[in-house]
């Protein structure tokens, strides 16, 4: 069936050697943004042909391919999953300037992996990270608020910046009350720790996390468990904020002490806490606190939105349906 001229763009490149290179072995770069997009890629020479009837795909390719020649053409070297983070990413963010994340990119050193940036946005949040001692971080799952946080303690940790990690969530009881749930304390809680324990895994050998939580190098805990105490020399990470009360979370904030780093996470869509006695407000710590020190000094912000979301694609769209059911029952 012969091709419509409509639904095919060509790319020139110059110079045969990087077209070689941003093609991949046996063009093995174009076969994964081939599956990735859809679409059929296909060269001849430094020619690169693609083939859709989506136009927006069409451009996508045309703007990955483009930058990430550039990118090549300045000495840098892209693997596979470049190519496919690089489409991700344009993807969601046509007007994104690729080299502000592949050759500015911010990497912090785990123990098991090295972490970086996989958009602008978690770009500027490691920067923040960097940057402040305070920093409250508000999005929807998947954008790497926790993770990110956790991998900037680790990596701090390690070049000796801080002598512990402190990781501690709100327990709000979801329809059943911790007293009824099985176990001693520690084992009533851990289920509501255990997005903590899993990014903790996925960067540090399970044995090396093990023996930091036994000497108390590590600590995870229940937020109750950090009232009265003063945190100096630690890397603090307070994950699913938006749970916290007005009390809580200036308790919480309240216990940072000398030569510490405090994180803030919480998604304002997901907030488990009854409303304000008369309001249709949630009594939440987290969006009280966002008013209340908006004017602090020293204080970093960063919101993250659905477009920076970076798990599977199709949590993504899950995020937008369900924000697009709420408005609708909102405005009904």
């Amino acid at each position: 069936m012969p091709v419509n001229p409509s639904y095919m763009e060509t790319v020139e490149f110059d110079d045969p050697a990087l077209a070689n290179q941003l093609f991949g072995p046996q063009n093995a770069h174009l076969d994964i943004l081939a599956r990735k997009s859809g679409a059929k890629l296909g060269n001849r020479g430094t020619n690169l042909f693609i083939e859709s009837e989506n136009p927006k795909v069409r451009q996508t390719l045309c703007h990955t391919f483009v930058q990430l020649y550039s990118l090549l053409r300045q000495g840098m070297v892209l693997g596979e999953a470049d190519m496919a983070r690089a489409y991700d990413m344009l993807h969601n963010d046509p007007g994104l300037n690729l080299s502000q994340i592949f050759r500015d990119a911010v990497f912090v050193q785990t123990m098991r992996k090295t972490v970086t940036a996989r958009n602008l946005a978690q770009k500027n949040y490691l920067e923040l990270l960097c940057a402040k001692e305070l920093v409250f971080s508000i999005g929807p799952a998947g954008t790497g608020k926790t993770y990110l946080a956790v991998a900037m303690a680790l990596s701090m940790l390690q070049k000796h910046r801080v002598k512990r990690i402190i990781l501690t969530r709100p327990a709000v009881e979801a329809g059943e009350r911790l007293g009824f749930l099985p176990g001693d304390l520690a084992e009533k809680v851990n289920p509501y720790l255990r997005p903590l324990y899993d990014a903790l895994y996925d960067m540090a050998p399970q044995a090396k996390v093990a023996s930091m939580l036994e000497s108390g190098i590590i600590e995870i805990a229940p937020l109750a468990f950090m009232r009265g105490r003063t945190l100096n020399d630690a890397f603090i990470i307070l994950d699913e904020a938006q749970n916290t009360t007005h009390e809580q979370m200036k308790m919480f904030l309240t216990r940072l002490g000398f030569g510490s780093r405090m994180v803030v996470t919480g998604d304002a869509t997901q907030i488990d806490l009854p409303l304000l006695p008369g309001t249709n407000r949630p009594r939440s710590g987290l969006i009280h606190a966002l008013e209340v020190l908006k004017e602090v000094p020293s204080l970093g912000i960063h919101r993250f939105t659905q477009a920076d979301v970076v798990r599977h694609p199709i949590v993504g769209a899950i995020v937008s349906a369900y924000d697009k059911s709420e408005k609708n029952i909102q405005t009904s």
